[in-house]
């Protein structure tokens, strides 16, 4: 039997209706290019695994039995897909005609390490996650603290994180995707050891992006075909999304990026700068941290 050209990975966790918008958008275009879709389920108490039996029986779905994660849950499928092609999927996205063969088509033409392409929230805007730079000391402060992107959105010396100084719909090489659309090989993926498995939620899809380029690979913002990213909606972010999600795993879901931010800086940026430099961007991260916490209390 020929096997599929591309896997799409998509892990669940509690997000039934997210997934049967993502899935019902997916069998939509079954015909446009030969793929499988891999459903990883991370411990599911509303039915999601059930559900998907029942409705989309050409899906696989596989039960990891508990909570494990981003990372891990992500990377439970390693051993699954077949394909030369992997797309990690996030479950609050709607793909619509086009993006898959476009996408595809763009990766294996230039022989890219990664491509994401342009991720559409809502209201029609931009999310500008879907392309980032590695966030250094100079972009964490102008892009973290001093907000100064958002005064100058334009800008090359302050608006670097989300490649202001860039239109959002050229093509260009970027440094990180975002995790909701991230495309790459198999081979690749199988080079760097997948998700690094230390994060729990945030953080894996740069750091993923990080050791793609770290073997010399190119990772590509690729505007030319989108899908819709309802933001926010697994991690009880979006205020729009029916699911609940309880204050305390809020607070896990709003501290995980800053954490993640931490071991990041950790694994990859320590060796490159002063050891008093570091201390001060730790010292940051801590205050990043605290503000958080202030912000989620005050407006829960």
């Amino acid at each position: 039997m020929k096997k599929p050209e591309l896997s799409i990975i998509i892990l669940n966790y509690n997000t039934r209706e997210l997934l049967d918008g993502c899935l019902r958008s997916l069998e939509k275009v079954i015909n446009e290019i030969y793929f499988e879709v891999v459903v990883i389920d991370n411990g599911s108490e509303d039915d999601s695994v059930e559900f998907v039996r029942k409705k989309y029986k050409w899906v696989k779905i596989f039960e990891t039995g508990e909570n494990l994660g981003f990372a891990i849950g992500n990377n439970f499928a390693k051993d699954i897909v077949n394909s030369e092609y992997v797309l990690f999927l996030n479950t609050d996205t709607v793909v619509p005609a086009g993006t898959l063969s476009g996408s595809l088509g763009y990766l294996k033409k230039h022989k890219l390490g990664a491509l994401g392409c342009k991720l559409i929230l809502p209201d029609g805007s931009l999310d500008k996650d879907a392309r980032r730079s590695f966030i250094t000391p100079w972009i964490g402060l102008v892009h973290l603290f001093l907000k100064l992107d958002r005064i100058f959105p334009r800008s090359k010396l302050f608006a670097k994180y989300w490649y202001g100084y860039i239109p959002d719909d050229k093509i260009h090489e970027v440094d990180a995707l975002q995790g909701a659309f991230f495309l790459t090989t198999k081979n690749i993926l199988d080079k760097v050891g997948w998700f690094e498995e230390d994060y729990f939620l945030d953080g894996e899809d740069i750091d993923l992006s990080w050791k793609i380029k770290n073997l010399g690979y190119k990772i590509v913002y690729y505007p030319e075909v989108s899908i819709v990213h309802i933001k926010g909606a697994t991690k009880g972010k979006n205020r729009k999304s029916k699911k609940y999600i309880s204050f305390n795993d809020k607070l896990k879901y709003r501290l995980s990026g800053v954490d993640s931010m931490e071991m990041f800086y950790r694994k990859r940026l320590w060796d490159r700068y002063s050891l008093i430099l570091n201390y001060i961007v730790l010292i940051g991260i801590k205050a990043l941290k605290f503000l958080r916490i202030i912000k989620l209390i005050l407006f829960k």
